[in-house]
């Protein structure tokens, strides 16, 4: 039992740990995007290029490590929906390198974070997209309302 719960708790750690990393990498991404946009013919550019960067790498990463393909049925069988992340990712990644570099780091995450922990606050209360299904209470709510009182301080001059 005890052993069941210490990999419980390492694993936890490193999903916390990972998710910290890749938190930071956000701002870092924004301005490398917001530098590519200026480089290029602007941000939807920069989103299309960073977009062919990562695919090229995501695809080199699936064969070097032979991971099966998705079956056509599995792919074909999809609900309308799920084909929908990239469009997202995109969004995000051309409103980063349009935006980042207007509101700065620490405002752009900070707005960011705010939106984040709104929509956040629905998909939790509502169960929808697979999530663990967690009313709002007083305690998130109030939770989130510091974070946008946090960018709202960060945005003060």
């Amino acid at each position: 039992m005890k052993t069941e719960y210490n990999n419980a708790m390492d694993m936890l750690t490193l999903l916390i740990v990972i998710t910290l990393v890749a938190g930071a990498m956000m701002p870092v991404q924004a301005g490398i995007n917001a530098q590519l946009a200026a480089n290029t013919q602007g941000a939807i550019w920069a989103a299309f290029i960073s977009f062919g960067v990562g695919t090229l790498v995501l695809g080199a990463y699936l064969l070097l490590t032979r991971q099966p393909f998705p079956t056509l049925n599995s792919l074909t069988t999809l609900p309308w929906w799920q084909w929908t992340g990239g469009i997202l990712g995109a969004f995000f990644v051309a409103v980063a390198a349009f935006a980042a570099p207007k509101l700065g780091a620490a405002a752009f995450i900070g707005f960011l974070v705010a939106g984040q922990m709104l929509a956040s606050l629905l998909l939790d209360n509502q169960g929808w997209l697979g999530y663990l299904q967690k009313e709002v209470n007083l305690y998130r709510l109030i939770g989130a309302l510091m974070v946008i009182g946090g960018v709202v301080l960060i945005r003060r001059h």
